[in-house]
Parts: structure tokens; sequence; C-alpha cells
């Protein structure tokens, strides 16, 4: 299908690293010559053709994001418009060509978003160490919110890297890992108000917060509120996520320092799904080693926006080490079914969030539960909201998730029947073969189907 191009060296950082993108982008004449390209270069210059992962598209009643004109990303590119990455930059260059043709990006390798470190997003006059001294509850107290110029550069600091690590992917696009060690560090996948996107088979390191906010309101001690999800779906439609592995990677929770005794959280989410997004469908990934995973609806105030929307459906998922949000959920119809949870500590806190005007229908999942991690915990009332629950295996035994929640938790007891049926399903498995199959299939690198 003739050539793809490769897109080199963008620079960063708002409007100068807008109009150098456009500039490069409108100046590739053509592709790496064969002979000067490496192996999956070479490959992607012979073509794609249509049984390609990169040319896949979402299958008919593969949940929520089939509904309607369904979801094919940039599967009908041309040639011009298929790019090859191997940096952030470039990656920030791809996404930005102009035009609403469909685009396949293929990344390869592993492309950093912060390889400079945090000190590259300091403001000048920003000093840790002065803002510890300026905000010790000691000094600040406890009942007002953090002010002066060491937070104002603190904030200005934040802005910087939220500029550098954010990526917005447009309308009618796939990105795609290439081979088993494709991924991101440090960035975050910005899905905001556009229809028909893909991603599959990337590893995503969750992003570090470099400048976390010290907020002395928040609870009776205190908290450090960090920014940045690996990626965030915000008013789009018909989303496909699929065969990705969401991590903390080498930066997990327990690596972090404490400070004025509370953890400094440089992790926000994993997946969030958000502000009117819709039809989305997330499917053989993992999400690993994270406190607050997935949220589907991030405020209860959020009807106007929310109400109507937010369908999205999870399957074949493997959730492990997590502590919460697997998902929580406001307002949307979700069909959590089929997907493998592992709980191995006593640090868990629920999977199954049940929130503001939501409808959850969980089926025919497994969970694996570490001794001492009682069954009824898997589900969390956060308002009152109607579940559905079948079907479900706990330890390899069937278990009603609804009946053992209610015993164990009488002063939160949550009302049955979602009111709908979900009919946007593919494939159902047995859930007794989930860990086996899920573990061999689900996450970057493994088989797409």
């Amino acid at each position: 299908m003739g050539h793809e191009r490769s897109v080199r060296g963008a620079r960063h950082g708002g409007k100068a690293w807008a109009a150098g993108a456009l500039a490069l982008a409108a100046a590739i004449a053509g592709p790496v010559p064969a002979a000067q390209a490496g192996p999956a270069e070479q490959a992607g210059q012979a073509g794609l053709s249509a049984s390609s992962p990169e040319r896949a598209v979402l299958g008919a009643g593969d949940g929520w994001a089939s509904e309607g004109t369904g979801t094919t990303g940039g599967s009908a590119a041309v040639a011009s418009r298929v790019f090859t990455v191997t940096t952030w930059e470039e990656l920030r260059a791809a996404l930005a060509v102009p035009g609403g043709e469909p685009r396949i990006v293929r990344v390869v390798g592993t492309l950093d978003a912060t390889a400079g470190g945090c000190s590259a997003f300091e403001e000048p006059g920003y000093d840790f160490g002065a803002y510890l001294a300026a905000y010790d509850p000691k000094v600040w107290g406890y009942d007002r919110e953090v002010s002066g110029p060491q937070e104002e550069l603190r904030a200005a600091s934040a802005a910087r890297q939220g500029r550098a690590i954010k990526v917005k992917v447009p309308a009618h696009t796939t990105v795609v890992g290439v081979g088993r060690s494709a991924g991101i560090t440090g960035g975050s996948l910005q899905i905001t108000g556009v229809d028909n996107v893909i991603v599959r088979n990337l590893t995503l390191e969750s992003p570090l917060d470099c400048f976390p906010q010290w907020d002395p309101t928040d609870g009776a001690t205190g908290a450090w509120n960090s920014e940045y999800d690996s990626m965030v779906v915000y008013g789009s439609t018909h989303v496909w996520i699929d065969h990705n592995t969401f991590t903390d990677g080498a930066r997990p929770d327990s690596s972090l320092p404490s400070y004025y005794g509370e953890l400094y959280q440089q992790h926000d989410g994993e997946l969030d799904v958000v502000r009117g997004a819709d039809l989305v469908t997330a499917s053989w990934n993992v999400f690993a080693d994270h406190d607050k995973t997935l949220m589907i609806g991030n405020s209860d105030g959020a009807g106007a926006t929310d109400r109507g929307k937010l369908r999205v459906t999870l399957h074949h998922n493997l959730f492990r080490n997590v502590v919460e949000r697997a998902p929580r959920v406001r307002f949307g119809k979700v069909d959590a079914y089929n997907n493998h949870f592992v709980v191995p500590h006593a640090a868990y806190a629920y999977s199954f969030g049940i929130g503001q005007e939501s409808q959850l229908v969980a089926e025919k999942n497994a969970f694996t539960l570490a001794g001492g991690v009682p069954a009824g915990r898997i589900l969390k009332k956060w308002k009152d909201a109607p579940v559905t629950t079948s079907g479900n295996l706990v330890n390899g035994r069937a278990v009603d998730l609804l009946a053992v929640h209610n015993a164990e938790f009488p002063g939160e007891v949550l009302r049955a029947d979602a009111g709908w049926t979900p009919v946007l399903r593919a494939r159902v498995d047995r859930p007794q073969a989930l860990p086996g199959l899920i573990g061999h299939r689900a996450g970057a690198g493994r088989s797409p189907r």
C-alpha cells in the first residue's frame, strides 16, 4: 500500500511546540529509505495489510463502542497518513498533523515523556525544601488551603509539566504498539471531544506528577493530591481500548516518600472516562499495581453532561493488585463481565464503586481474593443506586456479591436490579476459565484478536 511516514524531532512547550509540530508535519517529504530503516520501519514501508493489527476494527456487538456507527479508528488511513514514531516528540508531531482523515500511528519501543526529569519543568525560584518549610502544618495549620509564592511557583511548574506530557488524540485515529515492547512512560493520552479512536497494544506507565499539591484541608490530617492519568476519555464517543497494560511500573506507591506524615502521592488514575464520554469498550487490558484505577464519571454534580452517557463495557480485563475504582461509576450504564480481579493484600478497598445514578451490571467475573479479604468488600456503596450481580465466582466458588455485601455492611445496603440487560457481548466465557484465559491473553504484547 505504498510508503508510510516517519515523524522526527519536534519541540514541545506551548505555542512554540504547536507551531513547530505543524511546520514539521507540513515539511515531511517522504519515508525513511528502507535501507536506512530499522526492521519495524521496513515492515511498515512494505505496506500494512488489511488484516494487520494496525488496521483492526472493533467487531460487531463487541460492547458499547460497537453501537451505532461502530469504532474503526484509523483503519482506512492512506499510506501518507500512516506514521511510525520512536520518541515522544515524534508521537506529538504525528498526532498534530492537520486534517480529519483517518490516521494510524505505530509506536516502536518505549516513548519517554519525561526524559529530562522533573527539573526540566521547574519554574525559576521553585524550591521543594522551601515549599515544605512554608506549608508545614506546624506553621501553616490545617484550616486553610496553601497560598503564597512557593505555591504559585509549584502551580506554574505543574502547568509546564502538563503541557509537556499531555497529548491529544484526534478523531478517526488508531494508536498501536508494534511488537511486544511498545509503550509510553510518563505521558497522558487525552481523547477529548472526538469520535472514533482505537488504542491498542501499549504498556502505559503512569505519569509521575513532579509537583503534587499539599492540601491541609483534605481530611483530618491533610493529603498530597496529584494530577495526570495515563489515559483520559473526555466527552468523546466510540473509543476502543484493547490489549494495553496500565501500570505504575518502576515507581509504585510503595516507593514514594512521605511528608507531613502523609504519602507523597504522585499518581492519579490509570484510565478516566468522564464528562459526557460515551460508547467505550475496554477489552483484554491489564490494570496493575495502582490505587485509584478506573473512574467512570468524575463528579456527582455532572448530571447535565453525564446522564444518558458514560455507557462503557469492560470485558476480559485483568485487575491485579489494585486498591480501588475497578471501576467507580457515576451515572453510566456500565457492563462489567468476564473480568478477573486478583486481590493479594489487605490494602484492598473495593472493586466496584456504586455511585450517583449508576447502573452497573457485573456478571460472570472471577475474583481471586487473598486470605482475610472478605467478598463483601468487592462492592462499595457511595450513593444509593441499583446494581445487578450474577454468575460471579470468588476463589472458584459462586458468590452472590450483593447478598454478601449487604450482610457485611447493613448500614450501606445496595439495591438489586440495574434496570437494563446488556446485549452487546460478542463473546462470553465461563468464569471458571477466566484466570487462565485472561492471564495468557490480556495486556500489551499478547495476541490481539
